[in-house]
């Protein structure tokens, strides 16, 4: 073989060489081709890419590596700089020529075709098809009655298929299978659910799904604040509560008569009258409900106390006097005369049963309870005549007869004048003239032959 022909052959062959590297190392293999991952879930893509070693007998140095979906003017973009993908991909490179992209939170809009990239190639190679499947949490049952029967089911398109897990307010339930289903559900079973989906290529979770379990009202009650006796005057608030879903709708009632339609009855300055019987009535739409009604029991002093006769008011006679007073707690009666510290008896009725001379004076009675006291006005009892007047005099007539006193403490009266005037006497005329006494009152009770008297203007009365 000539020296030439040697050339030329070899010529060939290196050129062949040449050829055979640059076609072996211009390629991208990728781990996968067709990825399906879940919305949410974090996902790696990997590919090994090989280039010449040697262009133009200079060692090749790849100098940037980067992964792309879209141009960018006519150029590929790089993810980093891509703001869909902003804080959300990763890269990661090896000396065995070997890239791989990792995608954090998935959306759906992340489904495409990556590629890699080095600055050195020219051509495009086909690259990693990702798809994003969602997976959703889904119940049968519009309104979830207690006793019924539920099935949750959790629905996810992956290859290769998923696997299921299941959650009660982020507790395992040990279930794998696609559906959830909650036999005679209680209204404790009123909690959050949701599933995740979990192949080879990562995991997914659904969004939660409120398991809202409906029943008709129960147990209604009615509570007083504050819960210590109920003083007149004070602030008392009533409510009405009840375990409904949904929540009920309340009326009240006082003495089984319908009151008003709140929750709550809120007295700011409550009062006597509104002493009674509270109920309430709970209500939705599977059904209703009345509490046991609460009595409302407002305390206050006595009011004022009043005072009957009953009986002849005569000499050696029985009278029996009888205090009454609105009060509650009810209240405890004392009797008293006038200027006397001890009491002369106790109880709403005292009886006089051998009326005598001593027995005449000024007499009131006391009403009270644990919440105060108050007395009654002035009683003037006269045996000798039995003259029983009513409502107040003026205050100097009260003063001539008994030295004290101010009107409005005199309710009752008895004016008595021990003796007549001797008509025989000189000065009996002049006497009767000083004695003339103008009495204005309202009505007078005689009851010595047991008439009343009305009387509505006022009147003169002459000793």
């Amino acid at each position: 073989i000539s020296v030439r022909t040697f050339a030329a052959s070899t010529a060939v062959k290196l050129n062949f060489f040449l050829k055979r590297i640059l076609h072996q190392s211009d390629s991208v293999e990728y781990a996968s081709k067709r990825i399906c991952a879940f919305e949410g879930s974090t996902v790696e893509i990997s590919c090994t890419y090989t280039y010449p070693p040697w262009i133009s007998y200079k060692k090749t140095v790849v100098q940037r590596e980067f992964w792309f979906t879209k141009l960018k003017d006519k150029n590929p973009l790089d993810l980093r700089e891509d703001p869909d993908y902003a804080g959300r991909v990763t890269y990661h490179f090896s000396e065995k020529n070997q890239s791989s992209l990792t995608i954090s939170d998935l959306t759906d809009s992340d489904a495409d075709e990556y590629r890699c990239k080095t600055t050195w190639w020219g051509r495009d190679f086909p690259g990693t098809t990702l798809t994003v499947v969602g997976l959703q949490l889904s119940s049968v049952c519009s309104v979830i009655m207690e006793g019924s029967s539920v099935t949750l089911t959790c629905s996810c398109d992956a290859n290769p298929a998923a696997k299921f897990r299941w959650y009660k307010n982020n507790q395992t339930l040990l279930l794998e299978d696609q559906s959830l289903i909650l036999r005679s559900v209680q209204r404790s079973d009123s909690r959050k659910f949701h599933c995740v989906a979990e192949n080879k290529l990562g995991e997914a979770a659904s969004d939660y799904v409120f398991i809202n379990v409906e029943y008709p009202p129960e147990t209604s009650s009615v509570s007083v604040s504050p819960s210590a006796e109920v003083l007149e005057g004070s602030s008392v608030t009533l409510t009405c509560s009840s375990d409904a879903n949904p929540a009920a709708n309340y009326t009240w009632f006082k003495d089984n008569r319908p009151l008003l339609s709140e929750d709550k009855v809120h007295f700011s300055s409550i009062r006597s009258e509104h002493s009674g019987n509270y109920s309430c009535k709970s209500e939705n739409k599977h059904g209703q409900s009345s509490s046991t009604p609460l009595l409302l029991d407002v305390q206050y002093p006595p009011r004022i106390p009043s005072v009957s006769v009953f009986g002849k008011i005569s000499k050696g006679s029985s009278v029996t006097l009888t205090c009454s007073s609105d009060a509650n707690p009810a209240a405890n009666f004392s009797w008293f005369k006038k200027d006397e510290d001890s009491p002369k008896a106790s109880g709403p009725n005292w009886t006089i049963s051998d009326l005598r001379a001593e027995h005449s004076g000024f007499y009131y009675c006391e009403a009270e309870n644990r919440r105060g006291s108050l007395n009654s006005s002035l009683h003037l009892i006269e045996a000798e005549t039995g003259w029983f007047f009513q409502k107040c005099v003026s205050a100097d007539v009260i003063s001539m007869i008994s030295q004290w006193g101010r009107c409005e403490f005199v309710d009752l009266l008895v004016l008595q004048l021990n003796t007549s005037p001797d008509i025989n006497s000189p000065s009996a005329e002049t006497e009767a003239a000083e004695e003339q006494l103008e009495l204005h009152y309202s009505s007078i009770h005689f009851s010595k032959n047991q008439e009343e008297f009305g009387f509505k203007k006022s009147a003169e009365a002459k000793k």
